[in-house]
């Protein structure tokens, strides 16, 4: 792949994986949006956005000389609190739901 094609899949991938981060994270201010679903959909977006952020910076670390990843990085950082906080809904949810 070349440096040009590299860099236009690392941008895409990060601002994409940004995006479902920004996304999930109205999910977990406003949870009633969705309702009932709602964890489980942060949960998919967080682990989309992880999967996305972590796939740029490995394009970006292995094949564009000088790679500044800071943003790649702020999107998975993203994607862990989405993570962290979807994962206690959830988690309450279900714990709830056995009780």
């Amino acid at each position: 792949m070349s440096a040009d094609n590299a860099r236009r899949n690392v941008r895409i991938l990060t601002w994409i994986g940004l995006a479902t981060g920004v996304i999930g994270g109205l999910l977990i201010a406003f949870p009633k949006v969705i309702g009932l679903g709602s964890p489980w959909v942060q949960l998919a977006l967080g682990i989309a956005t992880l999967v996305l952020a972590f796939r740029a910076r490995k394009i970006g670390i292995a094949e564009i000389e000088g790679f500044d990843g800071r943003l790649s990085l702020a999107a998975a950082l993203l994607g862990f609190l989405v993570l962290f906080f979807a994962g206690q809904a959830a988690y309450s949810l279900l714990a709830a739901a056995t009780s």
